[in-house]
């Protein structure tokens, strides 16, 4: 290393001083530039010993400059220390706002969090909430089985006999495609008026209830219009429900046939596109219609099962993986001669969002070829149920085949695997429009107490993948009363606009008979639900006396979360559960699984445990204690937890009873008192239920003094604790302006701004004007400085946030400053605790430059540095800077501070983008380490479809063999192809993907995915040593040290001479994985699908947890305690029936000329799935 000589009298650096008042300012920093990212592997780091190390010290080619030695390097620490404790005793206001408490003692008493007292009150609250619901359920259950009981069945009802609201009247009126209008509906449809109910975020009619019927099923069908018929009556029992339970959310009646009656009215929210709501397909109706399922799919993929047959066949498993819930477990096998599971998943896994998904994209690659062997197809099955060494659900047992026919029966299997005991159910489905005979698929249901459906077309899958159901409810229905139990669901997001909800769900049931004497009835009418609101659950747990860090939570019987603070999904799916488990959505150790897996158990219990949590800006690990309590709550499947910090143990209540004082204190408040008092931020928080809520902090502050005008803070109407505490926190910071930050001058000290947080809920900001400058969150409970600075002993430093991807800091005369704060911790009669948090804002150009003096042989900035041809010096931070690189780096590898006037532009980045192979070297000598972690709620934008060409889409290509043989002309692959080919002459967008389209509709723009994020911390060491990067042909030594009491590692270094030193670069961001999206449900027939952009399905293996590997290590779970399987009085003689004839050419021409021609033939009601309603 060539340094210029100097001269220099080599004395060794003077005494640090504190706080030294010098205001400097370099030069404008030029642009900084990030290199390349790059992955080469890692380059060696050797840790030598000082004494070692010396005779490396001095730089080549140097004639005057050596590398600083190490005691040097520790005095200049020493002085950095020095300074920053020096600053914030002055500035900070520590010692005095302790002693601005103690002075007020009088105003607040000290109040104790006790945990076991508070997790026990909060769940005796959640119960009695819940209770009320689950007493309303039984009314509206119990009401519906006795309506429908004294029902009589009308063979010859019409539409004109029925008056009902249809929810989606108002939308398919606006809708000139839409079915009635096509029609001309002749039902007598209520036009409601509506009024705004912000409880609902929508708007409703108390007077009525409301119909939502699918868009795939006929509005006019005898069925429907005898269910429509005794459901009418069940609008007095809401009413009537509402009228004694005021709270009562959305109140709904799921039936069985589709048909879903809610209560209060509102309009449908109908989706851009075809409506493909269907209530049978809702969580909620999934969970309470059956009891837990083990489902093995098995699907042909014989020779004889191609192009249109196979597409069904997909979309079909597609569309039955939808109905399954988290309670449930599946695998999907292919099968010809062989049999072979579709995805990695070589057992029954869980039914949960992750797994069903990847199974959605394996189906995709079946290919047809091989002949037909039911045999292997069921054997692989069977020995799939019969795993006892694995998690599964352990009650219903099923398996569904999908095949366009065969000869095979396969008896001996059944009679090796099922019978006599038939414990497994079977259900076959006839799929595609063939010759074959279908007796024997029949003959497999009907021995094996299942059901035989027929798939023909497109629109008859999801009919027909749903109403397994039935069947599976016969032993609720034959248990009666035992199992008429209250389930509580998962939480998910509400159709109707209500946000994230869980419903209490309980099944209802026909009880007709045919006659005196005769068999009971052993069908399930539908499910009963209630939601309630996550928000009303919250409302019932402390919300600030737990502090900032402070936190209750609560799990389901999967270790899905019910509450948790953490639980903000990104982008919510209607049709699928929001399913974030515990150890997902805190870090997972191992103490955590134990308190998992106890809260699972139904278990109280305690525990403190250190554990590593993520800062809420999502860019800093902290290491931490934290007190976990949970007890469970009753009568429910949820448990609830309490996490407390130790300094969170007490908390301070405000005694405000003399007036005069808070007339004085509020007036603190108002904008006229910012210039000389400092501006105030107020937390937004729900003072009083008249306060205008806003996301603009003056604006709230307005309403908030406008509303403080008119009633007191002892108002009935307002919450007292939080606007006393609010008070008294504006009166003890203006105190602090008054006793501290008023007669200092903070230019002196390159100070942007001295600020004061606390858990009151005020944040004062000194000067006013530095109030423009301030980003900071107003609410201190969401603001990452505050929460931070409560876990961290010492001074927290925090940069301004720079992402990689956006262009370097724009530095501005006092705009750009570094955040430095601290909590103030108070002991008053042996209790401790920590209402607030102060600090400043340094200038970050000024401080760079007292920095480099900081880091030099000098004492101040003025002095000379002299260094003869004769003498010998150490090079320092100032002089040397073109040599030596020095740098402040944070807690997580974030630059904070540079003797590199080009990088001040990077302050706040990812080191490892400024110096890629030094952050390496400091990660390689355990300095720092990594976390990663998946966030599992996170959205990402759509991908472009691989391919937007104009060729039709899903066309069934026949092959030359298929062209010669006379069979293949009479079978339905020929119609099916000419059917296609029809429809694209008319609906030309049927072929070609629509982005237009796409593009003007939310519900594509994002899709959920897993996000990985990689963290670091400081590691174990905490000494002070030289080391040496070996790369090659060069080397560059460094020193690192951590600076006490503060979260900073002081980083001296040569300056890179080669190109080699610089290939490895760790990486602090995150990266995405989109997760496949399912296949579009297929729309009601005979309507074309219109094309719409979705997520290019890929895997991605490097940037997400492999679902494969995780299967294998299932985390803890407890199914429902109860299970309806079996009943010795079921009657399964209805298993089925279907018509085995060759399609009429004549007859589906002329229907598809009807199409054509506008006319739609009116659909009719599936025969086997309806008929048995009418008993």
């Amino acid at each position: 290393m060539a340094v210029p000589a100097r001269t220099c009298g080599a004395s060794r650096p003077g005494p640090a001083r504190t706080a030294f008042p010098w205001h400097g300012r370099g030069p404008r920093p030029g642009p900084g530039a990030g290199r390349p990212v790059a992955r080469p592997p890692r380059p060696l780091s050797l840790l030598l010993p000082p004494l070692l190390l010396l005779p490396l010290l001095a730089a080549p080619g140097a004639s005057a400059y050596s590398f600083p030695q190490q005691h040097t390097m520790q005095h200049w620490a020493r002085r950095l220390e020095q300074e920053i404790d020096g600053v914030m005793r002055i500035f900070g206001g520590v010692q005095q706002l302790r002693e601005v408490y103690k002075d007020n003692r009088n105003l607040f008493e000290v109040q104790e969090n006790e945990p076991q007292k508070l997790v026990e009150k909060v769940a005796g609250d959640i119960e009695s909430l819940l209770d009320r619901k689950v007493q309303a359920l039984k009314r509206l259950a119990d009401a519906a089985e006795n309506f429908q009981k004294a029902h009589r069945w009308q063979d010859n009802i019409k539409e004109e006999d029925i008056i009902y609201y249809d929810a989606k009247a108002d939308a398919e009126l606006d809708d000139p495609e839409s079915e009635d209008v096509e029609k001309g509906s002749k039902a007598s449809i209520l036009r409601l008026d509506f009024i705004e109910d912000s409880n609902f975020k929508n708007k409703v009619n108390y007077s009525y209830t409301a119909v939502q019927i699918p868009t795939d099923i006929y509005k006019g069908s005898t069925v429907i219009l005898n269910e429509l018929n005794w459901t009418e009556a069940l609008e007095n029992v809401f009413i009537e429900n509402r009228r004694q339970d005021p709270t009562l959310l959305w109140q709904v009646f799921g039936s069985a046939t589709g048909v879903t009656r809610y209560y209060p009215a509102t309009p449908w929210r109908a989706p851009k596109k075809i409506d493909l709501y269907d209530v049978r397909r809702r969580p909620w109706y999934i969970q309470g219609a059956s009891s837990p399922k083990d489902m093995v799919i098995i699907v042909d993929v014989s020779g004889s099962v191609s192009g249109l047959t196979l597409k069904l066949m997909k979309t079909s498993v597609c569309e039955m993986l939808d109905t399954l819930s988290d309670d449930d477990y599946v695998n999907v096998a292919s099968f010809n001669e062989k049999a072979q599971p579709v995805s990695c998943f070589t057992h029954l896994v869980q039914a949960n969002v992750r797994n069903k998904k990847v199974f959605k994209e394996a189906v995709q690659g079946m290919v047809a070829k091989g002949t037909t062997g039911y045999k292997a197809g069921f054997e692989y099955a069977f020995d799939q149920l019969q795993n006892s060494n694995i998690t599964r659900a352990n009650c219903n047992k099923m398996i569904m085949m999908f095949t366009d026919g065969g000869e095979d029966r396969v008896q001996d299997v059944f009679e090796k695997y099922n019978w006599p005991n038939r414990t497994v159910r079977v259900f076959t489905f006839s799929v595609g429009q063939h010759n074959y005979d279908v007796t024997p698929l029949q003959w497999m249901a009907c021995a094996n107490k299942g059901y035989y459906f027929e798939i023909p077309s497109i629109g008859a899958i999801r009919i027909n993948t749903q109403e397994y159901l039935d069947v599976l409810g016969r032993p609720m229905v034959l248990a009666g009363k035992e199992a008429k139990q209250v389930q509580w669901t998962n939480v998910y997001e509400d159709a109707l606009g209500l946000g994230l909800v869980v419903t209490g769900t309980l099944p209802v049931f026909n009880l007709t008979q045919d006659g005196p004497g005769e068999k009971k009835n052993q069908l399930i009418l539908g499910v009963m639900g209630i939601d309630v609101a996550l928000n009303d659950i919250k409302r019932l747990t402390p919300n600030y006396t737990l502090g900032a860090n402070g936190y209750v939570f609560a799990i389901d019987l999967n270790g899905y979360v019910l509450l948790h603070p953490n639980l903000k999904p990104q982008t919510t799916n209607f049709r699928e559960p929001v399913t974030l488990d515990f150890l997902d959505a805190e870090l997972e150790d191992e103490n955590k699984e134990e308190i998992r897996r106890s809260m699972i158990d139904g278990n109280k219990g305690h525990k403190q445990i250190r554990t590593l949590v993520k800062s809420l800006d999502e860019r800093y690990i902290d290491e931490v204690m934290r007190n976990y309590t949970w007890v469970p709550i009753r009568s429910t499947n949820y448990s609830l937890g309490l996490v407390l910090p130790p300094y969170s143990t007490f908390y301070l209540q405000a005694n405000l009873s003399d007036q005069i004082l808070q007339v004085k204190y509020f007036e603190f408040l108002l904008p006229s008192s910012f210039e000389s008092e400092g501006h105030v931020f107020i937390a937004p928080r729900e003072y009083c239920k008249d306060l205008n809520a806003s996301d603009n902090n003056t604006e709230f502050l307005k309403n908030f003094i406008e509303l403080m005008e008119k009633v007191t803070p002892d108002s009935k109407q307002c919450n007292n604790f939080l606007l006393h505490n609010l008070i008294l926190d504006t009166g003890i910071t203006q105190q602090l302006v008054e006793r501290v930050w008023r007669d200092q001058d903070l230019n002196t000290y390159s100070l942007l701004a001295v600020f004061a947080a606390t858990d009151g809920g005020i944040t004062r900001v000194f000067p006013n004007k530095a109030a423009e400058d301030w980003t900071e969150n107003p609410e201190p409970f969401n603001a990452s400085f505050y929460r931070r600075s409560l876990d961290n002993h010492g001074y927290v430093f925090k940069p301004p946030h720079q992402d990689a991807l956006l262009r370097p800091l724009e530095l501005e005369n006092d705009t750009v400053g570094i955040l430095v704060s601290t909590a103030v911790e108070l002991s008053l009669g042996g209790r401790t605790l920590r209402p607030a948090v102060v600090g400043v804002k340094l200038d970050l150009e000024a401080w760079a430059e007292k920095f480099k003096v900081l880091a030099s042989n000098r004492t101040h900035q003025d002095q000379p540095q002299k260094c003869g041809p004769s003498s010998h010096c150490e090079m320092d931070c100032d002089v040397n800077n073109e040599d030596l690189l020095c740098v402040l780096i944070d807690d997580g590898g974030f630059l904070v501070l540079s003797n590199q006037n080009h990088q001040w532009d990077q302050v706040g980045r990812f080191f490892s983008e400024v110096d890629a192979n030094l952050m390496l070297a400091l990660y390689n000598n355990s300095f720092y380490t990594r976390k990663e972690s998946y966030d599992y709620q996170a959205a990402c934008a759509p991908q472009p479809p691989g391919n937007l060409g104009a060729a039709p889409r899903g066309i069934f290509v026949p092959t030359i063999a298929d062209f010669l043989n006379l069979a293949w002309w009479t079978s339905a692959a020929a119609w099916s192809l000419f059917q296609q080919l029809l429809y694209g002459l008319i609906y030309h967008s049927w072929f070609q993907a629509e982005p237009a389209e796409a593009e003007g509709n939310p519900e594509v723009r994002e899709s959920s995915c897993v996000m990985k994020q990689t963290q670091y911390y400081f590691g174990s060491v905490n000494a002070s040593y030289n080391a040496i990067i070996d790369c090659g042909n060069c080397s560059r030594l460094f020193h690192a040290q951590r600076l006490t009491n503060t979260n900073l590692l002081f980083v001296v270094a040569e300056k890179p001479l080669c190109s080699q030193c610089e290939a490895g670069r760790l990486l602090q961001k995150e990266t995405h994985c989109i997760l496949p999206a399912p296949p579009p449900a297929p729309p009601p027939a005979p309507r074309p699908l219109l094309a719409a952009a979705s997520l290019t399905p890929h895997p991605c293996p490097a940037d997400g947890p492999e679902q494969c590997e995780l299967v294998q290590r299932p985390r803890y779970r407890r199914g429902p305690h109860i299970c309806f399987d079996y009943n010795a009085t079921e009657d399964t003689s209805d298993c089925g029936r279907g018509a085995s004839f060759p399609p009429s050419l004549g007859v589906l021409v002329s229907l598809q000329l009807l199409l054509l021609l506008g006319l739609p033939p009116r659909p009719q009601p599936q025969v086997h799935a309806h008929a048995s309603r009418r008993l």
